[in-house]
């Protein structure tokens, strides 16, 4: 059986959705191996626009399989390059939605804060729970989290191991929106149809200036939107989009 399940709901869009029922979703080496290889094929693809990441109905990740972790030493972390599959899922060009419900834990939390949005539903817990078994996130839940919550909270999720729910979440600024776990894929699945009708290489361009932006002086970042501000102009996109505008019609992108 599959450790991820793709499914492509139309053509523009691809879900990946991790499925090891019996270990909670626990990510295992096969497993981070064929989320990088969704990944990579969904890049490589002209005719994917959006990826949706999910796991169950239930548990979304409840972070890595503590069974690899016995007797792992520092050389054979290094060496299993399970950090090639996060620098994949972090150079991923295009939308990326998280779609969590249930647990969302260590490695779990970190997928979903990789994402470019997060829909979570009622029952979505969200946790670093690392320091309780002697060790700390590692694929950039420090790093994520602080940028995205702050220091003091993140601090406390991090140092403390504590769990957030889904509404507090909300209100750290974790996630995009709660809404009712039946409703978590569909709320999803709607926003991917919405970011896919529109010109891809300018949602490839706002991905990566706000990500980049995020690192550098206002100055640099400021200089990064201006130069990607006017490359957008020689896209057949932006002309086909002014003239829609101007003629009062939907616009007809076509990603070029």
């Amino acid at each position: 059986m599959s450790e991820v399940v793709l499914e492509r709901p139309s053509t523009a869009i691809l879900i990946a959705r991790i499925n090891r029922p019996s270990a909670r979703n626990a990510m295992n080496l096969p497993t981070r191996a064929q989320l990088l290889q969704a990944f990579c094929d969904a890049d490589k693809d002209p005719d994917i626009r959006v990826l949706v990441v999910a796991g169950a109905d239930d548990v979304f990740v409840a972070g890595a399989d503590l069974k690899e972790f016995d007797g792992l030493s520092s050389m054979n972390e290094v060496l299993s390059k399970s950090h090639e599959m996060w620098r994949t899922v972090n150079s991923f060009r295009k939308p990326v939605i998280a779609a969590v419900s249930g647990a969302a834990i260590g490695g779990g939390c970190e997928l979903a804060l990789s994402a470019d949005l997060i829909i979570a539903g009622k029952s979505a817990k969200f946790g670093q729970l690392e320091i309780r078994v002697g060790l700390m996130p590692g694929a950039g839940g420090t790093q994520r989290l602080v940028r995205t919550v702050g220091k003091y909270q993140a601090m406390r999720m991090c140092l403390l191991g504590e769990i957030v729910d889904a509404d507090e979440a909300l209100r750290m600024g974790m996630v995009s929106e709660v809404v009712p776990d039946s409703k978590v894929m569909e709320r999803a699945l709607e926003i991917a149809e919405r970011i896919a009708s529109l010109p891809a290489l300018a949602l490839m361009q706002i991905k990566e200036v706000m990500l980049a932006g995020m690192d550098v002086p206002l100055d640099t970042a400021l200089m990064l939107e201006r130069k990607a501000f006017q490359l957008l102009f020689s896209t057949e996109d932006s002309h086909e989009g002014v003239r829609a505008f101007l003629e009062k019609r939907k616009p007809e992108f076509k990603g070029k």
